[in-house]
């Protein structure tokens, strides 16, 4: 809860944040608990109880109206941006705000795609490919696990 100077170092670093969770998931840990000083994380993966039954109907109800049959054949030559931590996703950096990308959105490895937000600290996650944005597979506003793919993007032809 603390905003200092320390946020940003030992195990509250990003990066080392980040180093924690491939961690967990290469050991299938489903829980870390972490504390320096009297500040305090937890990091949780897997199945959240309380984010399973919002998450489930909205991506069920989204997925048909994305065209599934086109879906299924667009797959096979896409790649997925995944969410890099556990955390809430934003579509747009305000409610105002258009969003960062949408369907038909080029971008390049440098383009902000969305933030996720964790420990009330907003990070802009980068596409870090390059193409053309063919899916939004992720609800505006609702939680995201580690790895969980975010949107689907077409390579351009180089």
């Amino acid at each position: 809860m603390s905003k200092g100077e320390k946020s940003n170092t030992g195990v509250f670093d990003i990066d080392r944040i980040r180093q924690i969770v491939q961690l967990m998931e290469q050991h299938e840990l489903g829980e870390v608990d972490l504390q320096q000083g009297d500040e305090k994380i937890k990091l949780c993966r897997g199945v959240a109880p309380a984010a399973v039954p919002v998450a489930a109907p909205a991506p069920v109800a989204a997925a048909p109206a994305a065209a599934p049959a086109d879906a299924s054949a667009d797959t096979s030559g896409t790649i997925t941006i995944n969410a890099p931590m556990v955390g809430t996703f934003y579509s747009r950096p305000n409610p105002e705000s258009e969003a960062f990308v949408k369907v038909g959105t080029v971008v390049s490895p440098d383009t902000v795609c969305c933030i996720v937000e964790a420990m009330k600290v907003f990070n802009e996650i980068p596409a870090e490919c390059s193409g053309k944005i063919v899916e939004v597979l992720a609800q505006d506003q609702q939680a995201v696990d580690f790895g969980k793919p975010l949107f689907r993007v077409q390579p351009l032809d180089g």
